[in-house]
């Protein structure tokens, strides 16, 4: 039971997304001085776990320049509604507070790391 639990509950490597909730969204995300790409997600959604892949994939390479973060859309409807998120996967793309980008939909590698190059630079 302990190895599962260490798999399981270990905290993300720097870069790798971490989970934010409705109560977490507005010092995490929109308070950040770091640019911010939130993906929401929902557990049954086979291109969400594709799309959480890639992102725990390239995160590391944005670490320290952009934060990555993902929200369970069944668990957190107060930010989903907010920001009117119909379809999963959604990723959002923060700077200084403000909604810059929207992408709807599983996204290849190439053109997500081109999103989040734009995103710190």
């Amino acid at each position: 039971m302990g190895f599962f639990k260490s798999l399981f509950n270990r905290p993300p490597k720097p870069g790798e997304p971490r989970p934010v909730t409705d109560e977490s969204f507005e010092p995490e995300v929109m308070a950040s001085d770091i640019p911010s790409v939130v993906n929401f997600w929902s557990p049954q959604c086979s291109h969400c776990q594709v799309m959480a892949g890639l992102l725990n994939e390239i995160g590391p390479d944005y670490a320290g320049r952009v934060n990555i973060f993902k929200l369970n859309v069944l668990q957190n409807p107060g930010t989903t509604a907010l920001y009117q998120v119909q379809g999963t996967p959604t990723l959002i793309l923060f700077r200084k507070g403000r909604a810059v980008d929207r992408i709807v939909g599983l996204l290849p590698l190439n053109p997500l790391r081109q999103k989040l190059d734009g995103l710190a630079g």
